[in-house]
């Protein structure tokens, strides 16, 4: 495994789903724990490039603010970072168009594309490409079904299971933990169902 810690730090990962060696899957991520909040951004712009300390956290909150009551009207924004749409739902099951109702229709969050500028933008700083960094097997725990079904059953004793209860449970990262869930919602016999609780997704006995 390469020794060298400089570059795009990422982990390597297995998925549910099995490769013509009869093995998992694996897909590669970015290292746990690389995370900024605004104001450590915020810093950064302040000394790499040509802003006041605390500009670039102002311009955001203006542009959150904006942004909000713009989409609050049904607008899409789209910026050099990308394109942000308010995304809607229905509260209940309707089949007939007609019968849909002013009450009926919900905010349901925003949607994002980040469109291309961001691989230009990220790619120009690529100059010592990606370092592998050793992380925890997942692989032997997703490959062993016995463990990930007891994780499952005492989860599923609150009734229903989310993806950091699991995660949790079985020892997965919550991208990996997610992967077996989905899988388990799949197929002719599918495990469990998926739905939604408020802001949450939760799986539930079949």
């Amino acid at each position: 495994m390469p020794k060298k810690k400089a570059g795009f730090l990422y982990e390597v990962h297995p998925t549910p789903a099995k490769g013509s060696d009869g093995r998992n899957i694996v897909y590669a991520r970015p290292a746990r724990g690389m995370k900024l909040s605004i104001d450590a951004v915020d810093d950064y712009c302040a000394r790499h490039n040509c802003l006041r300390s605390g500009e670039l956290k102002l311009a955001m909150g203006e542009f959150l603010k904006a942004a909000g009551a713009l989409m609050a009207r049904g607008y899409r924004i789209d910026t050099p970072i990308g394109s942000f749409a308010p995304k809607l739902a229905l509260r209940r099951e309707v089949t007939d168009p007609d019968e849909v109702r002013d009450s009926d229709v919900v905010l349901d969050g925003v949607d994002y594309i980040p469109g291309k500028h961001w691989d230009e933008a990220i790619g120009k700083w690529m100059f010592d490409g990606f370092s592998r960094l050793a992380n925890p097997n997942t692989q032997a725990v997703v490959g062993d079904t016995e463990h990930l079904e007891q994780a499952l059953a005492e989860c599923l004793k609150r009734g229903y299971v989310t993806t950091r209860s699991f995660a949790s449970r079985a020892g997965l990262t919550q991208y990996s933990a997610r992967k077996v869930l989905e899988a388990w919602t799949k197929g002719d016999n599918p495990k469990l169902m998926r739905s939604k609780m408020g802001q949450l997704h939760i799986y539930t006995e079949i």
